[in-house]
């Protein structure tokens, strides 16, 4: 019954968003298409061909291609009707990850015009992802003497979903010793605690179990829950306390492994034992733990894998200092990674005629080149240029698009053919050629 209404649900509202297909035209031509994610290959996404005011004839006789700018095709061009199709199944979260506006793009080349065409197609997500925490089951310790007002902070359920479709809010079971706090981090994440309402007896009651539920806001709505075991002890009354909340870090992408980033720190004015604080990362997500390291007992955080400012240009970590008796708190450490000129420039012919009568005239389009470079800023500006004394030249057409045309008279007498090297050269620092 319930994969009845969500069928129906994704039925709906995949007409809802078909009917709110927003097209435009730009200087140079751009459409944008809308779908949600999941959609079973061979779905329709646009009619191309109408849009874009396409002469069918020039479609079947091969004069339109599509240019993929990613390293996988998501969608296919049906010459004989001119409609766009998805090639595959398209998982938002696999595609985008936590990026609220997950965009697709490509390009149409309509090769006797020598005009290109920007498509981009909006995946929308679906509520298709369970909240999950990271642990079934949390146990932690608190005091018998531990105040009325403390706070607690519980594991954080992960919904791979964005915006309603992910976590919109915690429940608790009722206890009266305990009550739920949820607060919200700059990224829009909801973190989840309990504080305690009632001072505790450990010889009256020495063991509380809670149920944390995380409940996302999507139709059909889905929900995680978690247990939590609570052991009363006696006497830890100071939780560590951070000397700053939030560190921000710049480093560039290049540095080496083993690269210190900075150190956390808390104090706890506690004695002995109780004022042992061990650090953690509270931010669990794989690819963090693969990049960074987080020294339990110093606090300080380095770098064991590879930056990559293209993948990757910010984290945001959730450090907890957190003392033998389970006593905690939260620091933000905010990671900036600056570009650096890792990159060369990429040449790719579009579009190429490998021959040209001899009495053509002076500016004949030969071939059409898109230039790219990965890096971004002064890193990624390219400057392409072909060497002198050659009757040709090349001269820059929309965004990252060359065009190598005739410069003057050809005589096939005097020269029959022409090898022709492209240098592309990007502004970075070393700088960096194809």
């Amino acid at each position: 019954m319930a994969e009845n209404h969500r069928s129906q649900y994704y039925r709906t509202t995949t007409f809802i968003w078909l009917m709110k297909l927003v097209v435009w035209e730009a200087a140079s031509g751009q459409i944008r298409y809308m779908m949600l994610e999941e959609t079973e290959r061979g779905s329709f996404v646009g009619n191309v061909a109408k849009d874009l005011e396409l002469d069918m004839d020039k479609l079947s006789n091969n004069g339109v291609h599509v240019i993929s700018t990613g390293k996988t095709q998501y969608f296919a061009l049906n010459m004989e009707n001119g409609h766009l199709y998805t090639s595959q199944k398209i998982d938002r979260e696999t595609v985008c990850g936590q990026i609220l506006k997950c965009l697709l793009n490509f390009e149409i080349l309509v090769q006797d015009k020598m005009k290109v065409y920007t498509i981009e197609v909006e995946i929308i997500d679906i509520n298709d992802n369970t909240p999950r925490f990271q642990m079934e089951q949390l146990t932690f310790s608190i005091r018998e003497t531990t105040a009325q007002g403390s706070r607690f902070l519980l594991a954080d359920a992960l919904d791979p979903d964005v915006g309603i479709n992910s976590v919109q809010r915690y429940e608790l079971t009722y206890n009266k010793y305990f009550s739920l706090y949820v607060q919200a981090g700059e990224s829009g994440i909801k973190n989840a605690g309990v504080v305690l309402e009632n001072s505790l007896d450990r010889e009256e009651k020495a063991f509380h179990n809670l149920v944390l539920t995380a409940i996302d806001g999507g139709d059909p709505v889905r929900s995680g829950s978690m247990q939590i075991h609570v052991i009363v002890l006696d006497a830890n009354d100071n939780a560590p306390v951070f000397t700053q909340p939030i560190y921000k870090v710049n480093v560039l992408e290049n540095v080496p492994l083993g690269f210190v980033l900075t150190t956390v720190k808390a104090t706890d004015l506690d004695e002995g034992v109780n004022s042992e604080i061990t650090y953690t990362f509270r931010t669990k997500s794989e690819k963090i733990s693969q990049i960074f390291r987080l020294n339990s007992q110093t606090g300080e955080i380095s770098v064991q894998g590879n930056l990559d400012f293209e993948e990757q240009e910010f984290f945001e970590i959730d450090v907890q200092a957190q003392d033998p008796e389970g006593l905690s708190s939260l620091a933000k450490v905010f990671i900036t990674v600056l570009d650096a000129n890792d990159n060369a420039p990429e040449i790719t012919v579009s579009s190429f005629f490998t021959s040209v009568p001899e009495n053509s005239q002076s500016g004949t389009i030969i071939a059409l080149l898109r230039v790219k470079d990965k890096d971004s800023g002064e890193n990624g500006k390219v400057t392409c240029f072909i060497p002198p004394n050659f009757p040709f030249q090349l001269q820059k057409s929309v965004d990252n698009y060359y065009t190598l045309m005739t410069d003057g008279n050809l005589d096939r007498e005097v020269v029959e053919h022409y090898n022709l090297t492209i240098t592309a050269t990007d502004r970075g620092t070393p700088l960096l050629s194809t």
